[in-house]
């Protein structure tokens, strides 16, 4: 990936952290932390634009990104998760939603069977909604779970899981 793109990602990683309402992260994350976490395994970048040659994209052309990696390792890694970001120019555009359905599309063609999101905060109605729309179900819940910017109370979160159509 072009250096200008993950520092575009790295950068908003930890705008999103800072904002404090929908990753458990409190501090921002160094670059090696921001490698380490995100970029380990395949990674979605939503770009502006036609862009036929990856290599030229700049990190001005990013609205948004998203990665998919195991959740689990070993007998259960075919149980896939994934993070999502979002360029706050970006948001109510529709980005999240394209790049969601981009998610279920890749990760059975990455070998996975199922997804698992660990903590969808309940406080988050737009992902909850999209991931409603896209097939998920809630198979947990942690009550008390985070302290969110913005919050007096302690939020839930919520343990969303699907199994992938393998006729795809």
């Amino acid at each position: 990936m072009p250096e200008s793109v993950f520092n575009a990602l790295h950068e908003l990683m930890n705008v999103i952290i800072e904002e404090g309402t929908t990753y458990s992260f409190e501090y921002p994350l160094n670059t090696k932390e921001f490698e380490d976490y995100y970029c380990k395994y395949f990674i979605g970048v939503a770009v502006l634009g036609d862009v036929t040659d990856p290599k030229v994209v700049k990190g001005e052309d990013v609205m948004g990104s998203f990665y998919i990696k195991p959740n689990y390792a070993g007998r259960s890694s075919h149980i896939c998760n994934g993070g999502f970001l979002v360029m706050t120019s970006a948001r109510g555009r529709g980005v999240g939603k394209i790049m969601a359905q981009q998610y279920v599309k890749w990760a059975p063609k990455l070998g996975y069977k199922s997804s698992v999101f660990n903590l969808v905060y309940a406080s988050n109605i737009a992902s909850r909604k999209l991931w409603d729309r896209l097939g998920f179900t809630v198979i947990g819940r942690v009550p008390q779970c985070a302290r969110l910017k913005g919050m007096d109370e302690l939020d839930d979160a919520l343990i969303y899981g699907k199994t992938f159509d393998q006729s795809d």
